[in-house]
């Protein structure tokens, strides 16, 4: 008798058949944890929403800023220029510049019939060994020279050099201030008509006056009073020249001296400027005191 076959299910055993599993309690201190979590968020949670809110309730009542205007950019602007401190003009720039260079010079003189008088000009320390530059036409006929500086020092001066075909004279002193401030030269051939230009010196022995204008031309000629000498290659300026101003610097408007006063012209033969002046540019003049030249 044939033995019975065995048989093999190819079905995996029901749910129910399987043992039951045990019941995991959450340990205590994991529940803890969860417990302080929540604890925390609340508060926090609480605290966004209330700041969410006074947002909301900020921007409903708070209007919105009003646009700015034209009118209200252009106020503004204008007073703040207003409030703003003006920048000095470009002629006290220059004053400053060449004032504790200028110097007075005082002289004694005797006429043919031994009577005494006086003169005075104009000068301008040019290097740091104290040359005075003037205008030969102030010391040619002195007995004595005074030289008064920018800070009050005086002392007797020579001439050391003289140029007399340019009118121009070198002097020495005696005695130098404790500051010596030599001015600075610039180049009257970079410059052009209706250029500004300034006169600094001691017109009618007022000390260290200054007036304004322009360039009004270049290599003018210039006949000099009771003499048959004419002076060529003068720069003619409207800036008032008057007595005293001779031998003092002209100046650009960067303060640099671009040439030494030598005059004033008036058809009436009168010591009173009428508008036009002359000067010796730098470029000639400073040969006189072994400047280099341009």
């Amino acid at each position: 008798m044939d033995e019975p076959s065995a048989f093999f299910s190819s079905e995996s055993p029901s749910d129910s058949s399987l043992p039951p599993q045990p019941f995991q309690r959450v340990p205590p201190n994991v529940r803890r944890r969860l417990r302080q979590t929540v604890q925390y968020a609340i508060p926090f949670g609480l605290g966004v929403c209330a700041v969410l809110v006074a947002i909301v309730i900020y921007g409903h009542f708070t209007p919105a800023p009003t646009p700015l205007t034209a009118r209200d950019v252009q106020t503004t602007v204008a007073e703040t220029l207003a409030s703003a401190t003006p920048l000095p003009a470009y002629s006290a720039l220059v004053y400053q510049a060449i004032q504790p260079s200028l110097v007075l010079i005082q002289v004694k003189t005797t006429d043919t019939q031994g009577k005494p008088g006086e003169g005075l000009g104009s000068g301008v320390v040019v290097d740091s060994s104290g040359d005075i530059l003037t205008a030969l036409h102030v010391v040619s006929d002195s007995t004595t020279i005074q030289v008064t500086f920018a800070d009050g020092t005086q002392s007797s001066a020579q001439v050391t050099t003289k140029q007399p075909e340019n009118d121009i004279a070198v002097l020495h002193t005696d005695k130098l201030p404790a500051q010596l401030v030599p001015a600075t030269l610039g180049n009257p051939n970079a410059m052009h008509v209706g250029d500004e230009a300034y006169v600094v010196g001691n017109p009618f022995g007022l000390y260290s006056s200054m007036t304004a204008g322009v360039i009004s031309g270049f290599e003018r000629s210039f006949q000099m009073p009771n003499s048959t000498q004419k002076i060529q290659h003068l720069i003619q300026i409207d800036a008032p020249v008057n007595p005293g101003n001779s031998g003092g610097p002209l100046l650009n408007r960067s303060g640099q001296v671009v040439g030494i006063v030598e005059g004033l012209l008036n058809p009436n033969n009168e010591d009173v400027f009428i508008g036009i002046g002359f000067a010796v540019p730098i470029t000639i003049a400073g040969g006189a005191a072994g400047l280099p030249l341009d």
